[in-house]
């Protein structure tokens, strides 16, 4: 389940040694694994990422050798379910703070280049007074809007228009998404009050919606201003998180695609705040902090 036999030893697993990190609250198990030893299946990460049974996260990351020139380190990232997830802002920053922190790049370096499935994204760094991370700034992208790359069939067949403020039937009635791909699959609804959203009933439903056929993450927005939104997020995967950094710059886009927001916003989540910026060039940015809870390490039974 862990590991195709290279890392056991008499019996037992040798000890498995992890740090536990987070992006506002929206944490994650980071393993050094540059030596390329450990086979994870589904069924390990899950265990791992269990709260009760395991060390508990909202997904787990692998820091391994990149095999482009162009990165510094690939990353190999599972959701806690153990469902491959083609990328995650919070996850980005705490893969460029362990790099940093850890002192995998050089004590002068700026900006960490992390080789992913959709590409190698750059995480421009800025450094405390004793060199370790305080924030990282990524290039997310352009976002998708194609409705077929996304992927969703809602919109109209073989059309390439964005689905904007579209209605969607659901069991607690009809609502209006906005749908845009970060990278991975992102549904957007439009509230009052994100504190009173339906965050547990529809936001599951919504993922698992035929007319996602990769399932897709839900966004909870309440518009405070055209350059501040609340947001919550039901990840596709995993439930609610305190934080989601493609979710925040999904809901951004879908703010200013629906006239709801400019191209600039400060994103209030349960666990903190982000700096989204949507520029010229059709780039998202996005800003934020990542930190370090603790490390340790983790014996297992080669029956388990």
């Amino acid at each position: 389940m862990f590991t195709e036999g290279a890392v056991v030893k008499e019996g037992r697993l040798v000890d498995l040694e992890f740090t536990k990190m987070h992006g506002l609250g929206n944490d994650f198990i980071v393993i050094d694994d540059r030596g390329g030893r450990l086979d994870l299946s589904p069924e390990a990460v899950e265990w791992l990422c269990d709260r009760n049974l395991g060390i508990g996260a909202d997904g787990l990351i692998l820091i391994r050798e990149a095999t482009s020139p162009d990165a510094d380190y690939a990353w190999w990232f599972r959701n806690a379910d153990g469902s491959v997830a083609e990328m995650c802002g919070n996850g980005i920053r705490c893969f460029a703070k362990f790099v940093v922190d850890h002192g995998l790049v050089g004590p002068q370096a700026d900006v960490v280049r992390v080789e992913t499935l959709l590409g190698v994204y750059s995480d421009d760094v800025v450094r405390d007074e004793d060199g370790a991370m305080a924030s990282a700034t990524v290039d997310m992208g352009e976002p998708v809007l194609v409705p077929a790359r996304i992927p969703t069939t809602l919109g109209c067949e073989d059309s390439e228009d964005p689905v904007v403020d579209c209605a969607l039937e659901t069991t607690q009635g009809t609502v209006r998404v906005t749908c845009v791909s970060m990278g991975n699959p992102h549904c957007v609804i439009f509230v009052d009050d994100v504190d009173d959203a339906p965050v547990h009933v529809i936001g599951p439903e919504l993922e698992t919606h035929p007319v996602f056929p990769k399932k897709t993450n839900v966004e909870f927005v309440q518009v405070l201003d055209d350059d501040r939104l609340r947001v919550r997020v039901w990840e596709r995967g995993v439930g609610e998180t305190l934080a989601c950094g493609t979710g925040a710059c999904a809901a951004m886009v879908a703010a200013a695609l629906t006239c709801r927001g400019g191209r600039e916003a400060t994103v209030e989540l349960p666990g903190g705040e982000l700096t989204i910026r949507w520029d010229a060039g059709g780039h998202v940015f996005m800003t934020g902090p990542a930190r370090e809870v603790f490390s340790g390490k983790l014996t297992i039974p080669e029956d388990e």
